[in-house]
């Protein structure tokens, strides 16, 4: 049987009224000696708080829900940890519930969590929109990470994806670059979208032309990044430099080049997206624009803490900026200095590119 705080007061030899305020750090403070004779019996004991009740008398609950879509992504695995860590530093813990992309399962999540002792939920890369439909019909405080609504919709916290998009191909620029390809993800994926203009202005700013020519789409995975690093190299005029829009479609990228028997960096820079472990290890390892997903993590915790204490607005949307890893994909010498690489002529672009063709053929 559990011990009791009524116990704990006999033991101490005081009331249960005295051991609660010691226990809860009332506003009605207890005699130091005595609220640590008081600490002491309770931890001999071996009492431990009843939580449910605790939450039952004050209306209020330190468990926060947190629905994902897939714990095991390295992406919603870092998430979840800036919400714990931020949560934890207030006194709240959390329950995970992961809901395997299937949206009656996020449904149902939702219902079960709404009618528990929740005090709040974020909701962590998940994708349908069953949540949104779901929470106009309960009134619990909740944030969106890395998922985004029409303007006026709930708080949510995503990453900068334009600032992102810009930071990759100024760096590029910076070393000397005019032709740079981008190979995109999905069309229909927000970041994609972002991604894509972030790009575009950042050539326009520099007084370079946007070329269609120059963009293809890789659908975010390996495979696909390598067929549209092909149809990028095998242009009349290819790029000097190629951002892929995430690290899977760079790696592609990194082995259509070296198919091509090119020499990276010298013959083609590359940047990637997200700083996924496979940036640390690829040959030559990818310089890449870090997806902020810890940091997402804390700004979400931040933010539900704000709603729940009645000190946000009716709705926010947080963007995140993520920042340049610079490794030796790129050509740069080092991290804190930016050098333009050699770039060989057009003709010797025309040269490699025929005799690579040939042994081929």
């Amino acid at each position: 049987m559990p011990v009791t705080i009524r116990q704990v007061s006999e033991a101490a030899g005081v009331s249960v009224a005295t051991v609660s305020r010691a226990l809860n750090d009332s506003d009605h403070p207890v005699n130091a000696e005595t609220k640590q004779r008081i600490l002491d019996i309770a931890e001999k004991l071996g009492y431990h708080p009843n939580h449910i009740a605790r939450s039952l008398r004050a209306d209020r609950s330190p468990i926060i829900g947190i629905i994902c879509d897939d714990i095991t992504s390295p992406f919603t695995t870092m998430i979840v940890r800036g919400i714990q860590d931020r949560l934890k530093a207030d006194g709240y813990f959390c329950v995970v519930i992961n809901t395997d992309w299937d949206p009656i399962d996020e449904q149902r999540a939702i219902k079960d969590m709404a009618g528990y002792l929740i005090e709040g939920i974020i909701f962590a890369e998940t994708f349908h929109q069953f949540a949104s439909d779901e929470l106009n019909v309960n009134d619990k405080k909740c944030v969106f990470v890395h998922r985004l609504f029409p303007k006026g919709f709930p708080h949510s916290v995503i990453p900068d994806e334009l600032y992102g998009g810009r930071l990759a191909v100024n760096h590029l620029i910076q070393l000397g670059h005019r032709r740079i390809g981008y190979i995109n993800g999905s069309e229909d994926y927000y970041s994609s979208e972002e991604r894509l203009l972030g790009y575009k202005t950042i050539l326009e700013e520099n007084g370079i032309a946007f070329d269609p020519a120059l963009v293809e789409y890789g659908h975010f995975e390996v495979e696909q990044g390598y067929v549209a690093a092909n149809k990028l190299l095998e242009l009349p005029e290819p790029p000097t430099a190629i951002f892929a829009a995430n690290d899977l479609m760079a790696l592609g990228t990194i082995y259509a080049a070296q198919d091509k028997g090119l020499h990276l960096p010298d013959d083609l820079a590359i940047v990637g997206y997200d700083n996924q472990r496979i940036a640390t290890i690829s040959r030559p390892t990818l310089t890449t624009v870090t997806l902020p997903c810890f940091e997402m993590g804390q700004a979400s915790a931040e933010l539900l803490l704000a709603l729940l204490n009645n000190e946000a607005t009716d709705s926010q949307e947080i963007k995140i900026k993520g920042e340049l890893l610079i490794r030796e994909s790129c050509g740069a010498k080092t991290k804190n200095t930016v050098s333009a690489p050699k770039k060989p002529s057009r003709a010797d672009r025309f040269n490699l590119l025929n005799a690579q063709n040939d042994t081929k053929g």
